[in-house]
């Protein structure tokens, strides 16, 4: 009897506002029972007096007594436990939650980010959906987050479909679908709504880039100005990379390289570039560490021995914090990740300090704003000193090219005929074999006016999907362009196919504003030529780059007229095409391009300089490789 007048007096002393009163009424009250019914006023007591983190530990306490019928306790448990940041308890809770009863949308946004935090977005599935649908704004716009990880995945299309219906005026949601029609080459699309983002843009108003991630933004702003400005929510504390440079660190006589990436596989791009280079890494000066998080079915269809590039430590199943600090064990010196922000990146493990010197490389073709990089590996035509403005990273500047290049691991390209591919043996063939998203109305345009300059020519363009083979005949179509000039191949599982079919082209066009990066040098490696023209950022430098270390300068247009004017002369002139693939076919093995060695040994001439302005106490600044002497025979193309 004295228990229920004590907590009657609890409750009337909570109702009539006298939280105190109340929460000393039950804490005498819990010296003697512990029941939900005095848990749970004890939550909403201490929630009144702004105690969110005792709330929610009194809340889950009041979850446990109850049992089946304490559902909301611990629901509302789990979400206070996210909101005052106690991220491991509102996981606990949130996933007990969502096993025992149906997921809602409050749940589900807690637990997708921390999820997102975390970089765990393996785990985000099950989340998309009911976000998706919300009615709250701040859910809808987390799945925006969440559905561009994955444009493949057709049902976070529908989701991004759906979204855009419900709200048509809300710019986040626009950029959203047009995400997803760019992966499947839905030019139509893109061509209706991309000028309402022109006209903004127009107008001065910049403030909607900060919701797009950097690599999206990519994909259609070749703008250095305006690329800075995506992401841009994301930010580094104040003094976080002082502290990390001043930070005590032990170097040693070796340099210790540690590279953070999900693609050590060699199936991926990646490796087909800079696989060679690791194994060629010199270990009498350097100790190579990969830090890996590649994915379990990546690496069941591995079958090289990864050890040939260097120690391999497994880091999928730690946090950021807990890499960052396994690496300073390791006392790693300089520290390159090779994502940058896209899919299934790590990039914020560099938010923790891992090493004195961190390095963005390869992966990203931009600055990556909100992460702490000392620089950004690349070369005198992706960054050219007219882009410091818009880098917080300072370049550091290879003497050929930035990208390397495997001449081993890739395979050489066979004799192939038109015949084996359904091309015509009469046609003079303009070819495209780069990705759908690369691929702008206003570059397709292009091509259309090149081939009604071309009557006696073919379009040969690679399509990864059903779905972006249909949008692209139907633009053409619409073009003007008839379809018997259409040619669409698939994307082949079959390297060496792929290798081989590019020289039964005569000519590759280039896209912009996003070149071919991998896609260019693996056609000039299949000895097809590639136009392209200036760009106006990294990503849209690339080809002008590579096509400079191969000896092919001429083949990059001044500007798009030129670019125009340049395919219908090579067109009319096809002893030059030959010519230029003859050069490719005589500089291959001579040229930097394709020379791994080469590569590598510049490379470790610029880890070694920024080890030692490291070791002197300077700042990170911009500084340049010296070139070794040209070759002036052949290297090898095979393993020694």
């Amino acid at each position: 009897m004295n228990r229920m007048v004590s907590f009657s007096a609890a409750s009337k002393d909570f109702q009539s506002g006298n939280y105190v009163r109340s929460l000393e009424t039950l804490n005498t009250l819990l010296e003697t029972q512990q029941d939900a019914k005095i848990y749970a006023l004890l939550g909403r007591t201490l929630l009144q007096l702004g105690m969110k983190g005792d709330a929610a530990l009194a809340y889950a306490l009041a979850g446990d007594k109850a049992g089946e019928s304490g559902v909301e306790f611990s629901r509302k448990a789990a979400l206070l436990h996210f909101e005052v940041g106690n991220e491991d308890d509102a996981l606990r809770l949130g996933l007990r939650h969502m096993m025992n009863h149906s997921l809602d949308a409050e749940i589900a946004y807690a637990l997708a980010s921390i999820y997102m935090k975390r970089g765990n977005n393996d785990l985000l599935s099950p989340f998309a959906k009911v976000l998706a649908e919300s009615s709250n704004i701040d859910h809808t716009i987390l799945a925006v987050r969440m559905l561009r990880t994955n444009p493949s995945d057709e049902s976070q299309a529908f989701l991004a479909r759906n979204l855009f219906k419900r709200f048509p005026n809300h710019i986040r949601f626009r950029l959203l679908y047009l995400i997803f029609s760019r992966h499947v080459s839905d030019l139509n699309t893109i061509r209706l709504h991309k000028p309402f983002i022109d006209k903004l843009l127009e107008k001065g108003e910049t403030d909607f880039l900060k919701f797009e991630t950097e690599f999206y933004n990519l994909q259609w702003c070749g703008s250095e100005e305006l690329n800075i400005l995506a992401g841009a929510l994301n930010s580094l504390a104040p003094g976080q990379t002082a502290a990390r440079h001043s930070a005590p660190h032990q170097w040693s006589q070796k340099i210790r390289v540690g590279y953070l990436s999900c693609d050590f596989f060699e199936q991926h791009a990646t490796m087909k570039l800079i696989g060679r280079v690791l194994e060629l890494h010199d270990r009498s000066r350097f100790e190579i560490t990969l830090y890996c998080h590649t994915s379990a079915a990546n690496l069941e269809a591995s079958t090289f021995d990864r050890s040939q590039w260097g120690r391999v430590v497994e880091i999928g199943d730690l946090s950021d914090e807990a890499v960052a600090a396994r690496m300073r064990e390791d006392e790693i010196d300089i520290l390159i990740d090779l994502k940058g922000p896209t899919f299934e990146t790590r990039c914020q493990i560099l938010n923790h300090g891992g090493a004195p010197i961190q390095m963005s490389w390869i992966g990203f073709p931009g600055s990556t704003g909100g992460t702490d990089i000392d620089y950004i590996i690349g070369d005198r035509f992706v960054l050219p000193d007219t882009s410091k403005p818009y880098y917080h990273e300072k370049f550091l500047h290879l003497p050929d090219t930035y990208q390397a290049n495997d001449p081993v691991g890739r395979p050489k390209s066979k004799p192939a005929s038109r015949a084996q591919f359904g091309l015509p043996e009469d046609k003079f063939i303009f070819a495209s074999f780069n990705s759908a998203r690369k691929i702008t109305p206003e570059t397709v345009d292009v091509w259309c006016r090149i081939l009604r300059r071309a009557p006696d020519s073919v379009f040969w363009i690679m399509a990864a999907s059903k779905a972006s083979e249909a949008n692209l005949r139907e633009y053409f179509k619409k073009q003007g362009i008839p379809t018997n000039r259409i040619i669409i191949c698939g994307h082949t599982d079959k390297y060496q196919e792929h290798i081989d079919r590019q020289q039964a082209a005569d000519l590759a066009l280039d896209t912009w504003p996003y070149n071919g990066h991998t896609t260019t040098s693996e056609q000039l490696w299949g000895g097809l030529p590639v136009l392209t023209l200036k760009g106006t950022n990294f990503a849209s430098r690339v080809s002008e780059s590579l096509l400079n270390a191969l000896g092919l300068p001429e083949l990059v247009a001044a500007d798009v007229q030129a670019y125009e004017d340049m395919a219908v002369a090579l067109y009319n002139e096809r002893d030059r095409v030959t010519a230029f693939k003859q050069t490719i076919e005589d500089n291959r093995l001579l040229k930097p391009l394709f020379d791994a060695e080469r590569f590598c040994r510049h490379l470790e001439t610029a880890y070694e300089m920024a080890v030692e302005r490291a070791k002197q106490g300077l700042a990170p600044d911009h500084f340049a490789v010296p070139a070794l002497p040209e070759r002036t025979v052949p290297f090898a193309a095979e393993a020694n």
